[in-house]
């Protein structure tokens, strides 16, 4: 039975009167949390002539339009830590699942520019991962893993969990809504914020990536993720840790773009057209379009930036020396060299990512909420 309270301001014992079996008051979401926990502790206090069912009243608050998968969203809008503290730990997961698949999308993007990898061919998605467990073991599809994970906690963090933040702040206050440019300029400032900050770890990572070893016997130049940190900093100097930092910063706002406002936009259309509720399917469906759309723009900007960090020095003067010499020597298909891996594990990534921040957001909130209550 659904019931509505016959005043406007909350009492106890609260005044409930039937309406067909429906609640016609708009009130009923927000004080039913609070009077359910002080029914279930002071049952007596309901008049003998009116039952009340608190499990369906639950389910139906909890369900509205259909069967819920996942936590509902919680009532309080998420604070920016949470949704920082959620979007790195929801991007460190993420990649946990997918390293192989970006490590396989390095090896293909620098085929034909490494000189020590020439005797190693790469063909397609499977045969790469097949070829490095064949010829350097299953741990080396885990190469670099440790910076990788670095890279999320600190880059994950600002570009996802500041983007809301950053995209009120554009907005004008008379603005009903985000428009589609503020979006997009709000995008731009947080990858090129995470870019910034996370640079170092990235050189890291892709330099794990592409090293290759072809037996036990075979000289490794890293000895392990910190060793790689100082000897690039003592070859190459501090400016090595963020070599390639002009391609990675217009990678990464056209990615966050493609990722965030794609996202965004789709979600937002699903929840308009009552298409799908906010739980698991629509996050699904918004995080794939988001990683297809993401794939698509960055794949270019992508392989230059991992060939321009991975040379040695003084083989490219520049990221756009890099392209044009790509362009002259293996034309534009090297553009998109990797594009099948490179779209597998965005997309995976971005499903993982996004699917698990949904529900980080929301059991963080659900903690804090649980902490703050009186009851």
């Amino acid at each position: 039975m659904f019931l509505e309270p016959t005043a406007s301001l909350p009492s106890w014992p609260p005044q409930w009167s039937c309406s067909g079996g429906f609640c016609q008051g708009g009130s009923l979401a927000s004080l039913c949390p609070p009077y359910i926990k002080l029914l279930r502790k002071a049952g007596s206090g309901l008049p003998s002539n009116l039952s009340l069912d608190l499990t369906g009243l639950q389910r139906a608050q909890a369900h509205p339009t259909g069967t819920m998968v996942g936590l509902k969203p919680s009532e309080v809008p998420p604070t920016t830590v949470v949704k920082c503290l959620g979007a790195g730990t929801a991007a460190c997961i993420a990649d946990l699942l997918t390293f192989p698949l970006d490590t396989a999308k390095v090896r293909l993007q620098i085929q034909g520019e490494n000189p020590a990898a020439q005797s190693v061919r790469y063909r397609g998605v499977l045969g790469t991962v097949l070829t490095m467990v064949r010829t350097e073991g299953p741990r080396s599809l885990y190469n670099g893993l440790v910076a990788g994970l670095q890279r999320q906690m600190s880059f994950a963090s600002i570009r996802i969990g500041l983007y809301d933040s950053v995209k009120q702040f554009y907005t004008p206050e008379e603005a009903d809504h985000s428009s589609i440019t503020i979006r997009i300029l709000a995008g731009c400032t947080t990858g090129a914020m995470a870019v910034t900050c996370a640079q170092p770890t990235d050189v890291v990572k892709v330099r794990f990536q592409a090293s290759v070893r072809l037996g036990p016997g075979s000289d490794r130049k890293y000895s392990g993720t910190m060793d790689a940190y100082r000897t690039i900093a003592r070859e190459e100097g501090i400016r090595g840790l963020w070599k390639g930092i002009l391609p990675n910063i217009t990678r990464n706002a056209i990615v966050n773009c493609a990722e965030m406002v794609t996202y965004d936009i789709i979600k937002e259309k699903l929840l308009e057209s009552r298409l799908l509720t906010d739980n698991f399917p629509c996050h699904f469906v918004s995080a794939f379009g988001a990683g297809f759309c993401a794939t698509v723009v960055a794949s270019p900007v992508d392989v230059v930036k991992t060939r321009y960090m991975n040379a040695p020095p003084g083989r490219y003067r520049s990221p756009l020396h890099c392209m044009l010499k790509m362009m002259a020597q293996e034309g534009l298909t090297a553009f998109y060299k990797g594009f099948t891996p490179s779209f597998l594990r965005l997309g995976s990534w971005n499903v993982m990512m996004f699917v698990t921040y949904e529900q980080l957001k929301r059991v963080l909130m659900k903690v804090q909420m649980l902490r703050e209550s009186p009851f």
